[in-house]
């Protein structure tokens, strides 16, 4: 590992690329410590800290690194950037224009980066309004909260969010071009790791007052360890498909006849089912947090309270159907199907064409579903021991599969690096390969 780490800087290119990340990754999280004009991070930050944990606002701000609590000019983080590329790729399944467009090559994908923009920018004025309307209404309840009031608040507010998202989506595209690679999933991966020192040093706290038991302490640290090393074996399982192509003669050379795969992943879906349901099963919490007074909204919060059975049930449920719901959008086995068929290439013992797409649907089928229980289990068990620990730090769920994953791809770029130049990569004794599922 220490020679494969020398080895990065001994490549000029690679080196370049990893101070280039590194540079712009600590300007994102200078940026995180800049505040809005006229708004309070410590008032914020501790309103949300009494009532915003298990709330929409929560989910939130874990996604952009705690700039939300704090009210910095980065509070709404890379999230209309993600927000636009979904719509965009849900556009392409059910829109015939959109759908061209992904299948243009480079020309289209040229023009959906640029329509994803404009959507971010669009997107960002919306939400920006949104929390500048909801921090207005807020400063009457909060002390403190607010420097300012009225349209230039809102003006400046929406200003001020804007700008830091189209900066932040800036930073995302030149880590990914000057960079290593995965530029806006990095963004998102160091704002969650951001978290890791104080929880740790909140931990630390906890044991030397006793607050904590020392050997659950231990037992935990060897649960995450099995946990993460589960979710690294399921990000990295797949379904390998045989494939084979027939023998082509064009002049005087002879193409095909050889056999390949193609892969299908148990997790096609990734981590979106599970922001989706999130943002569905806390939903209640969230509008019951603004009715403090109401026994109706008060028991409401408490029958999809995360320690309830009727939460982590339809939490579950939730998250099977997201992800049969999401793959079937990003998969397509038609294309797939018809996409071999141009190349001459077949499945062995099925027919080209539609019996082909029907095989490989009824296979993603089957592999869903150990992939849906899988992030069901994945999303639920860890936040109920947490809880029940009572641990200072969260552990599972969204942020542990963003992390995997993240983790995973910078990785595998920085090992096609290392070989590509006639280097060991990290993974020489023990090479990383796509588990057969």
């Amino acid at each position: 590992m220490l020679q494969s780490l020398q080895s990065c800087f001994r490549i000029p290119e690679l080196k370049r690329r990893i101070f280039w990340t590194m540079g712009l990754l600590v300007v994102y999280r200078l940026g995180g410590h800049i505040p809005t004009p006229g708004v309070s991070g410590e008032a914020l930050s501790a309103w949300l800290n009494q009532s915003g944990g298990g709330t929409l606002f929560g989910l939130y701000d874990l996604f952009v690194g705690g700039n939300f609590s704090k009210a910095t000019i980065f509070a709404l983080g890379i999230m209309p950037y993600i927000s636009a590329s979904i719509i965009l790729q849900l556009f392409g399944s059910v829109i015939p224009y959109f759908e061209r467009l992904q299948k243009e090559g480079e020309e289209g994908r040229k023009r959906i980066t640029q329509y994803t923009r404009y959507g971010t920018v669009l997107l960002s004025i919306v939400q920006a309004a949104g929390i500048a309307l909801f921090l207005e209404n807020l400063g009457g309840q909060v002390p403190g909260l607010l420097t300012s009031h009225g349209m230039t608040f809102r003006l400046l507010c929406i200003l001020t969010m804007t700008a830091g998202t189209i900066f932040v989506m800036w930073l995302g595209e030149m880590i990914t071009e000057r960079g290593i690679g995965n530029g806006i999933s990095l963004v998102i991966f160091i704002g969650i790791v951001a978290r890791t020192p104080i929880e740790i040093v909140n931990t630390l706290k906890m044991l030397k007052t006793g607050s904590i038991n020392p050997f659950l302490l231990i037992f935990l640290c060897a649960f995450m360890l099995v946990v993460t090393a589960v979710v690294v074996a399921f990000t990295q399982a797949q379904r390998k498909i045989p494939v084979q192509y027939a023998k082509r003669i064009m002049g005087r050379k002879m193409y095909g006849g050889h056999t390949t795969h193609l892969p299908l992943r148990v997790t096609a879906a990734g981590v979106i089912p599970i922001i989706f349901a999130q943002s569905i099963i806390i939903f209640p919490s969230t509008l019951a947090s603004f009715f403090p007074n109401s026994d109706v909204m008060q028991t409401v919060q408490q029958l999809f309270g995360p320690s309830s059975v009727a939460y982590n049930v339809f939490y579950a449920a939730l998250i099977v159907f997201f992800t049969y719901f999401y793959t079937a959008i990003v998969v397509n086995p038609v294309d797939m199907a018809e996409n071999m068929k141009k190349v001459g290439g077949f499945v062995p013992g099925v027919q080209p064409g539609k019996h082909t797409a029907e095989y490989i649907d009824r296979i993603l089928l089957r592999i869903t579903l150990p992939g849906a229980i899988f992030l069901a289990l994945i999303a639920v068990i860890p936040d109920l021991l947490m809880r029940s620990a009572n641990v200072p730090f969260y552990f599972g769920g969204t942020s542990l599969l963003i992390v995997v994953g993240v983790a995973l791809d910078t990785l595998q770029q920085v090992e096609s690096h290392l070989l590509m130049r006639h280097y060991d990569g990290f993974m020489k004794k023990g090479k990383l390969k796509a588990r057969r599922f």
